[in-house]
């Protein structure tokens, strides 16, 4: 038993955790030397390649001096903690991985807390030596005074560190000796994370995961705590309820190298994939077939946001995808809360519309692009936050803000915030760039990145983790600019756009189809009006000087999916096919919009 040791790489979003998962997988070599597997091997969907973040964890295992060691790859951002929150029970250490030049980010701290909560052995990792203006002594400092903070132990607070790049695949106990490997972080690994616990008994293993599989089914993947199970062998399941299901294991399988490996039996402590299990979800135990004890379940912290998700009703609907009506819209949602865990539905007065809640606009729009890139037509409304009634007051979630950007340009960012009823906590210079924190209501963060992107030529990185729930900070003015909206069905003729580019900016390229009640554009005043874009030039015959001008037409703005649900107003949809995505009034015709004003 004492050849395991599972450990789980923890760190803030763009730390580098992904990076270092190859470099480890390359040194231990899973690969044959004539393979070219690239970069971020564990990054293996489109989603998560074409955004370059980490989405879903994943486990690898590889093995290294006799020791098999079992990896699980976290995503950094705040809005997929649920995704870290489950799979930290599988592991006896954690990996915290920091950056030498930004230091413990908000991120970092949110995962942390959760791992010391668990009880697990920190390991520091302090990456990106190699970069400018960088502090690691200092860095290494701030992790040991947030441990400190955050309530860890003595034994937690006395963790090894090694520095390095994982880029540059090296790493040393001093950031100034640069090595060519990066043995010695799996030295620190093999050292001083502790071997599985194990206690005698019965089976018991909790599912903190799941995969599917089209020939075997639903797979349930965990750690066994104690005892060992078999091939074929009977069990019990128990449910978060308590109640009890009788059920048998087909087949077994353990982690080797990035796939599979089939075997007749497990011991506890290493993490397993089990198949012929029906009917469980994450959280439930597995445990002995004739006394059945159930271990704690997985705490989730609470969703803070949500959104409504209804059927195309556009007059375009059903031109490009396959999927349109509720019945599929209500199969894909319920099949995503099975592994999806920070995420709740509930259903509203109406058969055709859903209100789903998540950790945040991302989390919920990478759930938006995977149905529509599965062939799914919906429309979505305006993201709101969950308000709660805590003693008689009205409550909202807080979120803590942190912003990096140029030094010149920090007055803008503080002004933004504090439009959006944010607080300033602390703000420090490092070289030419600014680090200011701010608490913020969750509702002031929707549609704040674009502003500063946009105030800060692109130059702003912005990142925040949920606090709590804080009294009501009162109305946050919303966006100042109307809509233009579509009032013929019909192409969009370039010589009408070119004629009315005064009055605002466009969302849609001439000759694109559009609808009456589609907002194709935002008004330059802060009211909506109705514009007709479909009416072409009048062909006589009779010439006039200065008539024959060229249409020069400003390139439109194209939104990405969270642009376009963080821009719409509480009127608005965002609808979303496979193609294309449109932003339109909830009621399309103008006489609806007046008699049923929102």
């Amino acid at each position: 038993m004492e050849s395991i040791r599972n450990i789980a790489i923890i760190a803030h979003v763009d730390h580098g955790k992904t990076t270092l998962v190859d470099k480890i997988m390359y040194h231990c070599q899973l690969f044959r030397e004539n393979e070219n597997t690239g970069d971020l091997i564990l990054d293996n969907n489109d989603l998560e390649r074409e955004r370059g973040i980490t989405i879903t964890s994943k486990n690898v295992s590889v093995s290294y001096k006799g020791t098999k060691i079992n990896i699980i790859d976290t995503p950094g951002h705040a809005d997929f903690g649920g995704e870290v929150e489950r799979v930290l029970n599988m592991a006896d250490g954690v990996c915290l991985l920091v950056d030498a030049f930004e230091g413990p980010m908000p991120q970092t701290r949110f995962v942390l807390q959760k791992a010391i909560d668990l009880g697990l052995k920190p390991c520091v990792v302090i990456n990106k030596v190699d970069k400018e203006n960088c502090t690691p002594e200092e860095v290494h400092e701030k992790v040991f005074d947030l441990m400190f903070e955050l309530g860890a132990e003595e034994w937690q607070l006395d963790f090894p560190t090694v520095y390095g790049s994982a880029k540059n695949n090296w790493m040393s106990d001093h950031w100034e000796n640069m090595t060519d490997n990066i043995e010695p972080l799996l030295d620190m690994v093999v050292e001083h994370v502790p071997a599985p616990k194990v206690s005698e008994g019965t089976p018991q293993m909790l599912i903190t995961s799941l995969d599917f599989s089209s020939f075997t089914g639903r797979i349930a993947i965990g750690r066994l705590e104690r005892g060992v199970l078999k091939e074929g062998m009977p069990i019990s399941l128990v449910k978060r309820d308590g109640s009890v299901m009788k059920s048998r294991i087909k087949e077994l399988h353990t982690f080797e190298g990035l796939g599979r490996k089939k075997v007749q039996e497990v011991i506890a402590g290493d993490i397993c994939a089990i198949v012929g299990v029906e009917g469980f979800e994450i959280g439930d135990t597995i445990a002995d077939f004739e006394n059945p004890e159930a271990l704690q379940t997985i705490a989730i912290d609470e969703p803070t946001m949500s959104m409504l998700f209804t059927i195309n009703d556009s007059p375009f609907f059903g031109k490009e995808g396959k999927f349109v009506t509720s019945r599929h819209i209500r199969d894909r949602l319920t099949k995503e809360l099975e592994k999806n865990l920070a995420m709740r539905m509930g259903e509203t007065d109406s058969a055709d519309k859903f209100m789903v809640f998540g950790r945040g606009v991302l989390h919920l729009s990478v759930l938006i692009e995977t149905m529509r890139r599965e062939g799914y037509e919906l429309q979505i409304g305006q993201p709101q936050v969950i308000i709660k009634e805590i003693d008689g007051k009205k409550c909202e979630p807080i979120e803590e803000l942190t912003i990096d950007l140029p030094e010149n340009l920090s007055g803008r960012a503080v002004e933004f915030v504090s439009i959006r009823k944010g607080e300033m906590l602390s703000m420090e210079g490092k070289g030419e760039r600014m680090i200011v924190k701010f608490n913020i209501p969750s509702r002031g963060i929707i549609g704040l990145r674009n502003q500063l992107l946009t105030a800060t030529a692109g130059e702003a990185i912005m990142s925040h983790r949920y606090i709590g729930y804080e009294p009501f900070k009162g109305e946050i003015p919303g966006r100042n600019n109307g809509s233009l909206i579509s009032m013929e069905n019909g192409k969009a003729i370039p010589y009408s756009i070119d004629k009315l580019q005064d009055r605002g900016k466009f969302f849609v390229n001439p000759n694109d189809e559009i609808y009456e009640g589609q907002v194709i554009g935002e008004n330059s005043r802060s009211d909506d009006m109705c514009i007709n874009v479909t009416k072409a030039k009048k062909q006589s015959n009779v010439r006039s000087s200065g008539n024959d001008e060229k249409a020069r037409i400003i390139p439109p703005i194209i939104f990405s999916l969270e642009e376009a649900l963080e821009y719409i107003q509480k009127d608005e949809y965002v609808e979303v096919t496979p193609k294309t995505i449109r932003l339109r009034k909830i009621y399309l015709t103008e006489n609806d919009r007046k008699r049923f004003k929102i």
